[in-house]
């Protein structure tokens, strides 16, 4: 896998965390021939990569682009609107899972996965169950984004940030994201002469993301800030998150040797208690409660459970442990969490005290609105400014 190489590698070699198991995330622009077809040279060698870690006793997931790619090379008509994209990825998911089955010498299990499944609590527990038997069966699980039915999905998803769900959902210990450029730089390297390789991010700031403006390739629907953007999601849950060429043979070899010739962001403390993992990586809820300044600050200093004293107003539809998102009232997403009342119940209950519930509802279904238990801060310390 290793070839001889004069030139020295822009990034420097440096060592990775030991880890058991990884999910795996490959672009569109790796595996196409840049005409919409698939190609089978990136994928093989990522295959021969794969081999090796299973070879190690390790588990690996894989999140797979390419089918809607895949899918332009079998329709005449290349251009339209979302109809058509979804019957693309339709098209090309076949020919993208044959693709990765001939190269892998074990089965491959197609796992497509929407927004819905990860915020339904019950729904993400049985794909992670299933995923877990997967495992467990020695198959390959290759995820997707559900693009054939999933409208939102293909308007705002992408594949690196369902990666780092994906990391999160079964635990993993590294997420691998491979790219098709060496790693992150200070700036764009083909058009900035002064950019200079990062081997080392320890936390995604807005310079940090500012560096990786500029869209992704024809192909793709990211590019480095999606990826970045997944760093940090994987960096919150414990999680390191590693970026390397996938096309270039020294950092498929490093890597097989348990050796970095990319970027790397490491985890931000300790890994979060599973529900909070879960409640973290939601995708963003149009149920949102407003709460006051002063609930804001007892959530983030003190640990407190959200009370209805602190609600100023309800947004949405929701019932009793529907997934809400805390906004202040400077309009900052501060949290997320389950809700113990329907929308219209915590409307009338806006800002009474605790013993006041039953008085106004006529039944009690707990003193707080949101449990501590239940409630995940995005960053608490823009929660108490």
């Amino acid at each position: 896998m290793q070839e001889d190489d004069p030139q020295p590698h822009p990034f420097p070699e440096q060592a990775l965390p030991p880890w058991r198991r990884a999910v795996i995330k490959v672009g569109s622009s790796l595996l196409t021939d840049g005409r919409g077809e698939l190609g089978r040279h990136n994928a093989a060698a990522l295959a021969g990569l794969i081999a090796r870690f299973r070879d190690q006793g390790r588990e690996v997931l894989l999140v797979s682009s390419g089918a809607v790619a895949a899918g332009r090379g079998l329709m005449a008509q290349r251009r339209g609107g979302m109809i058509q994209r979804q019957a693309l990825a339709s098209l090309g998911q076949t020919p993208m899972l044959a693709l990765w089955q001939d190269l892998i010498d074990e089965p491959v299990a197609q796992v497509l996965l929407s927004h819905d499944d990860l915020r339904n609590r019950r729904r993400y527990l049985n794909a992670q169950a299933t995923l877990q038997e997967l495992l467990h069966h020695g198959a390959l699980p290759i995820v997707n984004e559900n693009d054939t039915v999933a409208v939102d999905e293909l308007k705002l998803g992408d594949n690196d940030n369902l990666a780092a769900a994906v990391a999160t959902l079964v635990d993993a210990d590294v997420l691998l994201i491979a790219t098709d450029i060496h790693g992150l730089y200070s700036g764009h390297p083909g058009r900035d002469p002064s950019a200079r390789p990062l081997p080392l991010v320890k936390c995604i700031t807005p310079e940090v993301m500012a560096m990786a403006s500029g869209g992704a390739g024809r192909l793709g629907t990211g590019g480095m800030a999606t990826k970045l953007e997944a760093a940090s999601k994987a960096a919150a849950a414990g999680i390191d998150t590693a970026l390397f060429c996938g096309h270039d043979p020294r950092a498929l070899g490093a890597l097989a040797d348990d050796r970095l010739l990319g970027t790397r962001i490491p985890a931000h403390g300790p890994r979060l208690l599973a529900r909070k993992l879960w409640l973290r990586h939601q995708p963003a809820s149009r149920n949102r409660v407003r709460i006051d300044d002063g609930a804001c600050q007892a959530l983030a200093s003190r640990g407190a459970s959200l009370l209805p004293g602190g609600v100023t107003g309800v947004e949405g539809d929701f019932s009793s442990r529907a997934v809400v998102d805390l906004v202040s009232e400077q309009g900052r997403r501060i949290g997320r969490g389950l809700v113990q009342y329907h929308a219209s119940d915590l409307q009338r209950i806006a800002g009474c005290h605790s013993e006041e519930i039953e008085d106004v509802l006529g039944f009690h279904n707990g003193d707080t609105v949101i449990r501590r238990d239940d409630l995940v801060l995005f960053d608490q310390a823009a929660a108490t400014h």
